[in-house]
């Protein structure tokens, strides 16, 4: 029998250029002592995701250089530029013939949602047609897991700044929602003034 977390990819969206923090990509801040996408990565595999998929767009020689990303499937995003929509598509993509049944999506700008939050996501999945999301307070964010039945619909809608919105909207429904505020805080780097967040 497969152990339910073989099934289950993380897919760490870490393309971005970081327009407002002056031209940083993000996943190069650091955060504990290394790069906020190597962070993001152990936080993913200590919450239950069997496979590890990372996106890159940014600085992506720079950033395969400087974090250590062993045993994870590495993919660049060359239109990343036009935002998460993109990367979402790239990544989801990629997870085509892996075995994978379902795909947890987090963000690297967000070190506040660590371990404990991906594992109640994790154990929320069913089957390939689930749909599972963190919620604050009972309001939907991240991380996010899409059964690979979602998949193509996703991509489809995918562009911009968006991601999933607007499938997600449309699915609200069939969304389980598991609530995190205990453990998790869902912060975004985004701003110099965010920095402070990072120790």
């Amino acid at each position: 029998m497969t152990d339910t977390h073989d099934q289950i990819a993380g897919l760490l969206l870490a393309a971005g250029g970081g327009r407002r923090l002056g031209g940083r990509p993000k996943a190069l801040l650091t955060h504990r002592g290394r790069p906020l996408v190597e962070y993001a990565v152990g936080t993913l595999r200590a919450g239950g995701c069997g496979q590890v998929v990372v996106v890159l767009g940014a600085r992506a020689d720079e950033v395969r250089e400087r974090a250590a990303l062993d045993g994870c499937a590495v993919v660049e995003n060359p239109d990343w530029t036009r935002g998460m929509g993109s990367s979402l598509r790239v990544g989801l993509e990629s997870l085509a013939g892996t075995g994978a049944r379902a795909a947890l999506v987090s963000l690297v700008d967000q070190p506040g949602i660590g371990a404990a939050a991906v594992a109640r996501v994790v154990a929320g999945f069913r089957d390939e047609s689930s749909l599972v999301s963190a919620a604050y307070a009972g309001v939907r964010g991240h991380p996010v897991l899409f059964g690979a039945r979602h998949w193509a619909g996703i991509a489809a809608g995918a562009t911009g700044d968006r991601g999933a919105r607007a499938y997600l909207k449309a699915h609200e429904d069939a969304i389980t929602l598991v609530e995190c505020g205990d453990v998790a805080e869902p912060y975004d780097i985004d701003t110099e003034a965010d920095l402070g967040h990072l120790e």
